[in-house]
């Protein structure tokens, strides 16, 4: 099976994520002729000299008139190598949202800079928001080094403010690669008006980064999705519980506990749409049948009998508040966590995190759109769960509103 990346762009506005994509989709031959066509008749209608690869990926007419992304853009394209999920993230501030939606599920981050403007506020903000979600992987793209004459010199300064920079945040892995999407220098292939650059091009380097040893393979968690009871004369006595593992793995003739009954059994089989299997990692779907006939539902949590998530209703989080209306303690809000559902109401707000210089104001009284914050929580039931730097699923929750069943905030459990 060919191995997949999610990625995510970032950066300020008009430091070229969707030319970025665009280019990355056209020298990579992921695009149809009629959708170049259709890309180089708008490119002429809007009076560019050249094909407009941005607009492969603002889709929207609000995108298209303003020259910005607003939404998040998914895009889909495989090499030889490897297959790819691109997120475009919008780049201004009051989008932020978005873009927190976009990174939540990659495995890397591209933050593009100008060359000409070097690291700016929103620049360091996207890098923040980054090792906020956790992501593994980051790359800083230096771009449009064709407006600085393709300077050495220039590089050199911006490597060193985000390096400074990095020191304050929790990234793993940071890769910085000078780049011009416009002409396509560096991305699929290493250009030869930067010979004093030696790295690999941004297509090699997403192609070879190393992603499975990020999956946590040591705490098996299995949150149950749907129970499987086929009810046909062909598979009489047939019960399983369907979900996706989203940490561990899962073997026949494991010993496990069902969470939160807190009953033992055995696993007696593991099933993919394609026939039975004899073990299951993240992030694979699957139907778990278990030795002994438990009382199992949706929302209940397998895992190993000594390694067990947290089971608790006081949750301690840092969220990214995503509604007009703002966040209050007091709050009454209902609460999605892996396959579970309960209600919450906002105890405590602990701080309001200024994005562009890390300050915490503790004397915050609520949080508007955008804001980032650390709560605490008492919801209606446990929820099982662990800190997010160890398990973004089983750490990360989304809260709802009630009365409009609007989404109005991210959460990562500290």
């Amino acid at each position: 099976m060919m191995d997949m990346l999610r990625f995510a762009t970032a950066g300020s506005v008009d430091d070229g994520k969707s030319t970025l994509i665009g280019r990355m989709l056209y020298d990579s031959k992921a695009i149809f002729s009629d959708q170049l066509e259709s890309v180089e008749k708008d490119s002429r209608d809007q009076g560019d000299e050249y094909t407009n690869l941005a607009l492969l990926t603002d889709g929207l007419r609000a995108e298209r008139e303003q020259g910005i992304t607003i939404d998040v853009a998914y895009r889909y394209f495989a090499t030889p190598r490897r297959k790819f999920i691109i997120a475009d993230t919008p780049g201004h501030i009051q989008y932020t949202r978005n873009m927190v939606t976009g990174a939540s599920t990659a495995d890397l981050a591209i933050v593009l800079v100008d060359a000409r403007r070097g690291i700016v506020e929103q620049s360091r903000r996207h890098a923040f928001l980054v090792t906020l979600l956790r992501v593994p992987h980051l790359v800083l793209a230096v771009n449009k080094m064709d407006l600085v004459g393709y300077d050495q010199g220039r590089f050199d300064e911006i490597h060193a403010e985000f390096t400074s920079f990095a020191t304050k945040l929790d990234i793993t892995d940071l890769s910085i690669i000078p780049i011009s999407a416009l002409h396509g220098d560096n991305i699929v292939t290493r250009s030869e008006r930067m010979p004093w650059y030696d790295g690999p091009s941004l297509l090699h380097h997403l192609e070879n980064v190393h992603v499975a040893s990020d999956r946590n393979l040591i705490d098996v968690r299995f949150p149950v999705q749907y129970v499987i009871r086929p009810q046909s004369t062909r598979y009489p006595d047939y019960r399983a519980y369907a979900g996706q593992v989203v940490g561990g793995v899962l073997k026949a003739g494991d010993e496990v506990v069902v969470l939160p009954s807190g009953f033992s059994t055995t696993i007696a089989g593991i099933d993919t749409a394609d026939g039975p299997v004899a073990q299951a990692y993240a992030p694979m779907s699957v139907s778990v049948r278990l030795v002994d006939d438990l009382d199992v539902s949706r929302g209940d949590m397998i895992c190993r009998p000594h390694n067990a998530p947290a089971s608790t209703q006081d949750v301690d989080a840092m969220v990214c508040w995503m509604s007009e209306q703002p966040l209050r303690p007091g709050q009454r809000l209902a609460v999605k966590h892996t396959t579970r559902s309960a209600r919450a109401m906002v105890q405590e707000l602990q701080y309001r995190l200024d994005v562009n210089t890390l300050h915490r104001d503790p004397d915050a009284e609520h949080l508007g759109l955008n804001d980032i914050g650390r709560i605490r929580l008492r919801t209606t039931s446990p929820l099982f769960c662990d800190p997010y730097r160890r398990n973004r699923t089983t750490g990360g929750f989304v809260l709802i509103d009630e009365s409009t069943n609007r989404t109005v905030a991210t959460g990562m459990i500290n």
